[in-house]
């Protein structure tokens, strides 16, 4: 065939992915779309992909892009004529230890949570699934009968010719050599063959990805890693219906093939492919092709697969397969439309589980190629989630090796990556590590977690339960709550928007009212067409035409994306990055007015400066922002200080709250004092998938200006009538229970819902959760109260009582700096 002169959509890769996508958008879509292949379809990694399929994760969107692949790959096959190799074997992972077994009853909590079916066995109901299998060192094993197996290369070319059904033109031994472009955006594909003239384009170039999307401008920051895994030959006594088996504490998986056992691992030394290119740049050639056999690195796996399975020490092995893996700096997938290019869309660094994804990834990442936005909550995936920090290759290759490392390790709550730190860090990084801090990383940013008292290690100890930081945590909590505390949070993303149109602009943009004089702050959500949350964040008018936005760390590539897509063609509005020009200190607590009066000539009285406002004023000779906000319900500021004046600004804090007992909190002081406030999260309260009506921030929508905004006709059309979840509190009174989030919401013995979030809050005294209760009839007030409710915690109920309003101050008269607010 020859190539055409124009495309709708050219997908850019013959893998799994790209003939996913590329089916999708024909099937689902009719869209006029071609695939470019630079080999043959699938000789890149899907070829000689294992073929494990999971569907369960951490998320109830990645969770249910998962379990769409397994519907798709089941009805594949009568649709194209072509076989899968699908087979629902079910799959078993086996825990041999406290820990992982508490893991596994969380993760069985969460499966419940988002519908599906995992069970908890014993060492013998192991024992008579998998009789080879030695169970005498297993505290149990989870068991979910849905997952299974699939051949990677089968699924692809049936996905091809599916898509070929529906209109797709497919074009294998076609080289993508760069893109013609124009404003940022790509106007053509440019070939080895010729040109090809599109609207847009989707790079699923896999272990190429980062080379194509560079062509672009655009960064895919992904590493292939050397993944090894060996194919026996047949072993008496293996049921071809057999399970698929993951041994975390062995690093370990098998599953059954011809007779004989798939068997692969996840070691803690992984392996980067050098290739030797500029830049670690993947060979084009590089089809069909393996690396050499490599036992030596592979005997770790051999010993301890065959103390799991002692037939494998008798048994001989036809193939081992060594290739390349796309994986990423934190182990989660790459979707979506890149920030540097509007019309560049990626589905990339599948991190080894592209078979299990690939069905539903191709789903969801053609329906946002079509729309402009992610159909689902898609955050954790997001491409956006990326910053500057990620163009840098060593740093992303060391990161990529250390979650590859951690595939199968336990995952403690709150656990931090340690490789590429500290690589950014504030003005008060040398101060606060003085006062004995601990440090979290946010996007490159050392952040300051808590902070160690004298004689206790300086440092966090993982575990199941409470850890070592939940005492000095709760002493950083009651010290906010009681006197005054200081919060470094300079790693927070900003941004200033000015010129003629910056109102104009934002009023679309944002879904509560800016129009307000100059020198008011307001909180506010951005949202999509569907009037799901896309971002919460403050915007405080500085001048006429000038605007202060300030989101959280995480969310800086996303949100500045966000805002930029949405200004109006042709509108004078200048949006600018300038989060490194400031530093924050956050003056929290009820002695802040005390400490703040003492540093600035300005009146930081109620009546002059009250909540809601932001004043420039002046401290240790210079110029701050000060923004009356809070996230942890106490008088405070925001201060937003030149960031070279970072640590004088600071020195002279402590200085006048000497006589207040002032002191620096961290982070987890924080999270813990913003849930007794029921302030929600961005990516786990609210999400792209929830509304302001669900998430009871009615108050944050301006519907009663005729001004029309993102998301107004979605939200117009559910008013009025309950909507099918409402956001509630709830606490538990047990105090060795530990909340850690999608523990399941039960009502009067019946699911209706799972946790968001959860922690502690330590001025009630009590566990404490949040979460949407459903009702396909709606959620109204009485709906919620009227209940019974429990929570499922690692598999065991205990009683909850739900809080329809703030736990801690609920009429915010303490934010208000009016009185000292009750406890409910």
């Amino acid at each position: 065939m020859t190539l055409p002169s124009h495309a709708g959509i050219v997908v850019i890769g013959g893998g799994i992915i790209g003939c996913s996508t590329a089916y999708h958008l024909a099937r689902d879509h009719k869209a006029d779309v071609v695939l470019l292949e630079q080999g043959r379809l699938t000789s890149g990694s899907t070829w000689h992909a294992a073929g494990l399929v999971g569907q369960l994760r951490s998320s109830a969107s990645i969770t249910r892009v998962l379990k769409y692949s397994v519907e798709l790959y089941k009805g594949l096959e009568a649709e194209t004529g072509l076989a899968t190799g699908w087979k629902m074997t079910g799959c078993l992972r086996l825990a041999t230890n406290a820990d992982r077994w508490t893991e596994f009853k969380r993760l069985a909590t969460t499966a419940k949570s988002f519908g599906m079916d995992m069970q908890l066995l014993s060492p013998a109901d192991v024992k008579r699934m998998w009789p080879l299998m030695e169970t005498g060192d297993l505290v149990g094993a989870s068991w979910l009968p849905t997952d299974g197996q699939a051949s990677p290369s089968d699924i692809a070319q049936s996905l091809a010719k599916g898509a070929r059904m529906h209109g797709a033109k497919l074009f294998e031994d076609v080289r993508v050599t760069g893109f013609a472009m124009k404003d940022g955006r790509i106007t053509a594909v440019k070939t080895s063959k010729g040109d090809i003239a599109c609207d847009k384009v989707v790079n699923c170039g896999g272990q190429w990805a980062r080379q194509v999307g560079a062509m672009a401008g655009i960064n895919v920051p992904l590493q292939p890693v050397k993944h090894q895994y060996i194919i026996t030959e047949r072993i008496e006594g293996l049921a071809n219906d057999a399970p698929t088996i993951r041994d975390p504490d062995r690093r370990t998986y098998f599953k059954e093939e011809v007779g004989g056992l798939v068997m692969g691992g996840y070691e803690p030394n992984p392996q980067a492919w050098a290739t030797g290119l500029s830049g670690g740049d993947v060979p084009n050639d590089w089809e069909f092709r393996l690396f050499d056999d490599d036992y030596d690195h592979f005997e770790q796996h051999m010993t301890q697969a065959i103390a799991r399975v002692p037939a494998l020490a008798h048994v001989g092995v036809k193939q081992m397969i060594n290739g390349p893996e796309s994986f990423t700096p934190d182990g989660n997938f790459i979707l979506g439309v890149a920030p540097e290019c509007a019309n560049m869309f990626v589905g990339a660094g599948f991190n080894a589980f592209g078979i299990a994804s690939g069905g539903g990834a191709g789903w969801v990442l053609a329906q946002w190629v079509v729309d402009g936005e992610a159909p689902l909550d898609l955050w954790v995936v997001d491409i956006r989630r990326f910053s500057g920090l990620h163009r840098d290759r060593d740093w992303v290759r060391d990161r990529t090796l250390e979650a590859y490392g951690k595939h199968y390790t336990i995952g403690f709550p709150h656990e931090e990556y340690l490789s590429g730190r500290p690589r950014i860090v504030s003005p008060l990084y040398e101060r606060l590590k003085k006062h004995r801090a601990v440090f979290g990383s946010k996007l490159g940013w050392e952040r300051p977690n808590w902070f160690a008292p004298d004689g206790a290690a300086a440092e966090d100890v993982y575990s199941m339960g409470r850890q070592n930081w939940f005492g000095p945590v709760g002493d950083e909590h009651r010290h906010v709550r009681e006197k005054v505390g200081i919060f470094d949070q300079s790693s927070f993303a900003k941004y200033e928007l000015t010129g003629a149109d910056a109102l104009k602009a934002l009023d679309w943009i944002c879904a509560n009212d800016i129009n307000k004089p100059v020198g008011r702050l307001t909180y506010t959500q951005l949202l999509n067409t569907r009037g799901g949350i896309e971002a919460d964040l403050t915007v405080s008018r500085l001048g006429e035409d000038r605007f202060y936005i300030v989101t959280g760390t995480g969310f800086r590539t996303h949100d500045l994306s966000w805002i930029s897509d949405h200004i109006g063609a042709g509108f004078d509005a200048r949006l600018k990055d300038v989060t490194e020009e400031y530093g924050t200190l956050s003056l929290m607590g009820p002695r802040a007015r005390d400490v703040l009066s003492a540093v600035t000539d300005a009146d930081v009285s109620n009546a002059p400066f009250p909540f809601g406002h932001a004043r420039e004023i002046e401290i240790a000779g210079h110029s701050v922002k000060a923004l009356r906000i809070t996230y942890v319900g106490e008088l405070g500021w925001e201060l937003h200080v030149p960031i070279a004046a970072t640590g004088e600004v600071f020195d002279a804090l402590m200085a006048a709250g000497k006589a207040h007992d002032i002191r620096p909190v961290g982070y987890r002081a924080l999270e813990s004092l913003r849930l007794e406030k029921g302030y929600r999260a961005w990516g786990s309260d609210i999400t792209p998938n929830d509304t302001p009506l669900e998430a009871g921030l009615g108050w944050a929508v301006k519907f009663r200006k005729n001004t029309d905004f993102v998301g107004r006709k979605a939200l117009e059309k559910a008013a009025g009538k309950p909507p099918p979840k409402r956001f509630a509190g709830f606490t538990v009174d047990d105090p060795e229970i530990v909340l850690v989030g999608r523990e399941t919401i039960l009502r009067n013995g019946e699911p209706v819902g799972y946790l968001t979030s959860g922690g502690y809050g330590y001025t009630v005294e009590k566990n404490i959760g949040y979460g949407y209760v459903r009702n396909a009839d709606g959620v109204s007030d009485e709906f919620l109260v009227s209940g019974d409710y429990e929570l499922v915690v690692a598999m065991e109920r205990t009683p909850a009582k739900i809080h329809i309003e703030a736990m801690y101050d609920p009429a915010g008269a303490k934010v208000k700096g009016l009185t000292a607010g009750p406890v409910s």
